[in-house]
Formats: structure tokens, C-alpha cells, sequence
């Protein structure tokens, strides 16, 4: 069946209820006691009582129901900017869209795009500012972009004799580390720091990583306050309230993110241009491979013009994989990259990232030279893993000394 037959509406199932509302107090039904770095803000209040506070904030940046720019100035907070990353505050713009500067309609407050014109704060931008906030909700994958973000944020205040507090959030994917750690011979926008695919660190463990290995440059050390989340360890599920990004629009999406991402590579529609980006996999030349269809269309917001837009895509429905079992496995999945180089027929068209025209090249979503040449030459998944270590055993301790949680 074509996804034109379904409705926007479908994609709500998926995500749970907001968080209760901190002044409730009460357990959250799917996340149990879990309380993030913002909901404290018994915490951090004492501490932003009379200085001018920016904050790099979207959509996922709330307390219970309501967004922390709006929570923070009901309590009396000056927030003098925010600052807006890919996607834009509001969320509203299409990935690897570059996104205007605007007065925000709802509060009057001045917003500064750090995914347009410049992709970090000017000395000018933070003059007036005594405390930068960030507060994004991270998937935990090497190539999702606000972890990039993040270190550009911490080099600009640095420079600037500014400090940052960080309002932790859990990370859904935390509960496991893999993929190969980064070759820096591919570092681009999708991967800036030796990290595996999966890094298995909240944004706050990952900015004391980023001060502790000298990945700032210079090396330098960003001045960094974190309110860590309670009542968290790694291996809780998590349950994202808001969906971080416009094509992270459900839960399994979120999920398979560190697998299916990959196919931003390959010449391969992986879900965009549909309501389920990211848990669908296809191409028009592997009709008469696979029973499973869908057809891309634009849709503004998430992917205009996507790979194979108008045209009937057979692949892969991954959308009912199980996740428990992935969660049991703590592994990317690899094996559908070689299962649908294997049935594709133009097998010199897969890796063609001029083709398909997307995120990156395989090298640069990977993270090695190596992965290209292992999926051509039909290693199997054991051949393939194994080339990842010693790298990845080393990341796997060297992460332990920046961990807040078990």
C-alpha cells in the first residue's frame, strides 16, 4: 500500500503524552521518575537571579507542557536572545535548511540562527549576555548535529569569558555504544570528533568529554555548569515527549536513527518525503525484489525534494522491528546496508552520493574508508564489526571517566 494514502495525523500515535508538569510532581506514566536537567529548577534558579541570560533552545527545550523560554520568563528570568539551531527554535525548517535570524512572535525575544549565515555566536552576540543555557534533546548519534553545536557553543563562550549551563536531558539511545570511531580524515559537519556512531553520552557527558580530551580548539576549557537528570541511568528506556527534529517524528524512528541514517549515504530512500522517514527503505529499481511500497512526495517542513520524489519505492518496512530486541542487541544494524546492496541490480549506483544527493558520502556517515570495500566485497557482519576495534574498545573506556550516571 502507498504511504499517499495515509494522513499526517498517523504519525501521533508513537509519541507519548508531555511530562506532567514539574508543579505536579506526580510520575510520569512512560518515563517513570525521570526528571531532566530544566524540570529542576530549584537548581538553577538561584544561580540566573540577576544576570542576562541567551539560550540555545527548539522545541524539545521544555518543562512539562511548556517551553522553557516561556517557563523561565513567567519565573522572572531576563532572556535577552535565544539562539536556534538546525531546524530553527521553533523547528519549523527543513534539515540542512539554513535558517534567518527573527524576532520570535510569541515573546518579542531576538533569535540568532546559528544554522544560516554563521554557526556560532559573535563577541558582539554575547556582550549583553552573562549565562549562554543549552538545552537541546540529543539522540546520541556521532551525525546528529547538535553536538557540533554544542562544542561551538562552548569555544564561543570560552573566548568570550562566558559561561554555560547545561540542562541535561537523557539520551534514548544512551544504553549502548558501537560503530566505528570517527577516521578525522572524514571529519565534516556530520561527524567533527573521534566518537563511534552511536557515543552512548547525554549532551552534558559529552561536554565534559569535549573539555577533558582538548577537543575544543586550542584545546581549550569551556567554563560549564550541568544540572544532570534525576532518577537516570543509561539503560532506561526513554521516551522522547517532543520529537527532536522534524523527520525524528516517531519514536521507531528515533530508535533505528543510529542504523538508518547510514542511508543518507546510499543511493536509497530512506523515508523521506514520507510521514515515516528513517523506518522505510526503498529505490524504484527494486521493484520485483520486495513486496513493500511507498511513493516520496515533497512535504515542506521535512524533505521538499526528496530522493525518487513521485515514484513507487520497494524496500524495506522497518516500522514494526522490534525494538526490545535492538535494545537487547546493542548494535547498529548493518545487515539491512547488505541484504539491499546484495538484491540491488546497479550495484554501481549504491554508493553514488552524487546520485543521491542527500547528507554525505558513506565515509563521512560511517566514519571510515574502510566500510565501502567490506560491504562490495561481501564481508560478513563479524568481518566487519571486527575492524572497528581496537578504536572502539579504547572509546568504550576512555568515555567511562566523563559518565554522570551508571
Amino acid at each position: 500500500m502507498k504511504f499517499l494514502a495515509f494522513i499526517f495525523l498517523a504519525v501521533n500515535f508513537s509519541f507519548c503524552n508531555s511530562l506532567k508538569n514539574q508543579s505536579q510532581h506526580a510520575v510520569d506514566p512512560v518515563n517513570g521518575s525521570i526528571k531532566t536537567g530544566a524540570e529542576q529548577t530549584d537548581k538553577y534558579l538561584p544561580y540566573l537571579k540577576g544576570k542576562r541570560v541567551a539560550i540555545m533552545a527548539n522545541p524539545t527545550t521544555i518543562i512539562g507542557k511548556t517551553h522553557l523560554v516561556d517557563s523561565l520568563k513567567t519565573l522572572g528570568v531576563n532572556i535577552v536572545k535565544v539562539f536556534g539551531p538546525e531546524h530553527g527554535f521553533r523547528g519549523n525548517a527543513s534539515a540542512g535548511a539554513h535558517v534567518a535570524d527573527e524576532t520570535d512572535p510569541a515573546t518579542g525575544i531576538p533569535v540568532i540562527s546559528l544554522y544560516g549565515k554563521k554557526n556560532k555566536p559573535t563577541r558582539e552576540d554575547l556582550a549583553d549576555v552573562d549565562v549562554l543555557i543549552y538545552d537541546l534533546q540529543d539522540v546520541g548519534c556521532r551525525f546528529y548535529t547538535n553536538i557540533n553545536a554544542l562544542a561551538r557553543l562552548m569555544d564561543a563562550c570560552h573566548e568570550n569569558g562566558k559561561e554555560m549551563l547545561i540542562l541535561d536531558r537523557p539520551n534514548p539511545n544512551g544504553y549502548f555504544v558501537d560503530g566505528p570511531v570517527l577516521d578525522m580524515k572524514y571529519k565534516s559537519g556530520i561527524g567533527m570528533f573521534p566518537i563511534p556512531i552511536a557515543h552512548g553520552l547525554t549532551v552534558g557527558e559529552f561536554a565534559q568529554m569535549l573539555n577533558g580530551e582538548g577537543w575544543l580548539p586550542g584545546k581549550v576549557k569551556c567554563t560549564i555548569r550541568i544540572i544532570p537528570v534525576a532518577n537516570y541511568t543509561h539503560d532506561m528506556a526513554y521516551t522522547l515527549p517532543v520529537k527532536p527534529s522534524p523527520n525524528l517524528n516517531t519514536q521507531q524512528a528515533i530508535m533505528l536513527y543510529p542504523s538508518t541514517c547510514l542511508f543518507e549515504g546510499i543511493y536509497l530512500n530512506h523515508g523521506r518525503g514520507t510521514y515515516f522517514p528513517f523506518t522505510i527503505i526503498g529505490s524504484p529499481e527494486l521493484k520485483g525484489k520486495y513486496e513493500f511500497s511507498f511513493t516520496p512526495t515533497g512535504i515542506k517542513g521535512m524533505a521538499e525534494t526528496p530522493l525518487f520524489m513521485d515514484q513507487v519505492c520497494y524496500g524495506l518496512d522497518l516500522r514494526n522491528v522490534d525494538i526490545e530486541q535492538l535494545r537487547k542487541s546493542k548494535q547498529i544494524n548493518i545487515n539491512w546496508i547488505i541484504e539491499l546492496y546484495k538484491a540491488h541490480p546497479y550495484k554501481e549506483k549504491f554508493f553514488d552520493s552524487k546520485l543521491s544527493n542527500q547528507m554525505g558520502t558513506i565515509e563521512k556517515l560511517v566514519g571510515s574508508g574502510l566500510f565501502r570495500q567490506q560491504i562490495i566485497d561481501g564481508k560478513s557482519e563479524k568481518e566487519i564489526r571486527d575492524s572497528w576495534e581496537p578504536a572502539l574498545s579504547g572509546y568504550k573506556e576512555m568515555r567511562k571517566k566523563y559518565l554522570l550516571y551508571p
